[in-house]
């Protein structure tokens, strides 16, 4: 059976750090729909005595109905499920007079209740400060997949300000933790399943692991009955009134127009209008705007927009602009993805040398990111400030000769010179490749070069 549950190590312990606690804990768990959010609160939730709700898009008497029951399931307690609640305040009361030990309330899909009932931050306000911040037996924790919402919730504006004692923000899964839902595929096929799948546990899971990458792709990308083919219809339309806006700014950027003046030029959108857009997309991670990693002030005319997730980036480079296509002839788009897919791997590539840096740290570094200025571009630059450090990092999705390694090398010094930085800052030089041909004598000469051979070591 495939694995349900992967690298969530660091979020079960701070749960249960939260739960061993002698106080009332209110938590807040959010991040982007399909990541995982449910699964870690089950998880978290086996063994202890507890209360899991999720909540619908129904009447706010509905789901307060609902809830009422599963709290009386809970407490084995007739005369509890017979009360007529008006309120969530008087529900909660209720049941924190009645529980006996500390027990978990969760509340998945949080967002529903506050759609229906614009009140329900208010309301809960009451419950905590009124009722649960008095009882060291209760562990509230609200789960949403709106991460906007979310945010307002958290934000200054909000009734809720500074009730919650903790909150999670739950991310994709690392490349490194692929193989765990595809333990038969090799480091490479990894990296292909990662590129339009990113790290959502729930899509990983639809690859057949005893499918080979090419043809799981084909399989749920590729069939108009796929979840994966409608998927991000389904994820944008969830949060967008107007999403026609929005597929047009993300087909613009899945097709290299990554600066704001390219994506008004592109699309049409009314460039006094385009940057509320914008800032909603990188609100739900859909996108993120970057800047030169050494920029100290970041200026507006810099900035690029590019993808936060491989599944988004797959999806508008080669699903939403062959639809027709796909619907008729599913084969010739499949094949025409299949001749492009290794070029595309290269942006996909940088980010999976990224996360490689973080998570071994070969050499000690504060800050990483791309560097741009006019012309020249270096994938990826790590800054070290505290010791004065500069890194300069080269990434090919490819196979290097000795002779081509020596080629990147010299020209990854010649665009450093343009890199601001002070006269006396060390400077190093690296490449991250698919293979490297005698790797360890460039070692030895004082570069950073790694090749997949090295990430393979530390896949979970």
């Amino acid at each position: 059976m495939i694995p349900q549950f992967i690298n969530r190590k660091e979020e079960l312990s701070i749960l249960e750090e939260r739960f061993k606690t002698r106080k009332p804990e209110f938590i807040v768990v959010y991040g982007r729909r399909r990541v995982g959010k449910t699964e870690l609160a089950v998880h978290f939730m086996t063994g202890k005595p507890g209360v899991y709700f999720l909540a619908g898009e129904k009447s706010n008497a509905e789901n307060l109905e609902e809830m009422k029951s599963t709290m009386a399931d809970f407490l084995k307690d007739k005369e509890f499920d017979m009360i007529q609640f008006e309120t969530w305040v008087q529900l909660f009361k209720s049941f924190s007079d009645r529980i006996k030990e500390k027990t978990v309330v969760i509340i998945d899909e949080f967002p529903y209740l506050v759609n229906e009932n614009r009140a329900v931050p208010s309301e809960f306000q009451k419950i905590w400060d009124m009722h649960l911040s008095k009882n060291d037996k209760i562990m509230l924790i609200i789960v949403g997949s709106s991460i906007s919402m979310m945010e307002e919730l958290l934000s200054s504006k909000s009734p809720l300000f500074g009730r919650r004692t903790g909150q999670l923000e739950i991310k994709p899964v690392s490349i490194f933790h692929t193989k765990g839902f595809l333990p038969a595929y090799s480091f490479d096929d990894c990296i292909r399943a990662y590129g339009c799948t990113d790290g959502i546990p729930l899509y990983l899971n639809h690859f057949d692991p005893g499918q080979n990458v090419f043809e799981n792709m084909k399989n749920v990308f590729f069939k108009k009955d796929a979840l994966l083919y409608s998927e991000a219809d389904f994820l944008l339309m969830q949060e967008f009134r107007e999403p026609a806006k929005y597929f047009a700014i993300l087909k613009a950027i899945s097709f290299g127009y990554l600066r704001q003046n390219e994506i008004v030029n592109h699309t049409t959108i009314d460039k006094s209008i385009i940057s509320k857009y914008l800032q909603n997309l990188e609100k739900i991670r859909v996108i993120i705007k970057e800047f030169p990693v050494t920029e100290k002030k970041e200026k507006r005319k810099n900035a690029r927009y590019i993808f936060a997730d491989n599944y988004f980036r797959f999806w508008f480079r080669y699903v939403y602009p062959n639809r027709t296509l796909i619907e008729r002839r599913s084969d010739i788009a499949f094949s025409s993805m299949k001749k492009t897919y290794n070029m595309y791997l290269g942006t996909v590539f940088e980010k999976v040398a990224s996360e490689f840096l973080w998570e071994t740290r070969p050499f000690r570094f504060n800050l990483l990111g791309r560097w741009w200025h006019k012309d020249n571009e270096i994938d990826l630059v790590a800054l070290n400030n505290n010791e004065n450090q500069i890194y300069f990092i080269e990434c090919k999705w490819m196979n290097l000769s000795k002779g081509k390694v020596k080629k990147l090398l010299n020209e990854l010094k010649e665009k450093s010179i343009f890199v601001d930085c002070k006269k006396d800052t060390k400077k190093y030089y690296g490449i991250i490749a698919k293979k490297v041909e005698n790797k360890e004598v460039f070692r030895t000469e004082g570069y950073y070069v790694f090749d997949m051979d090295d990430m393979s070591k530390i896949m979970g």
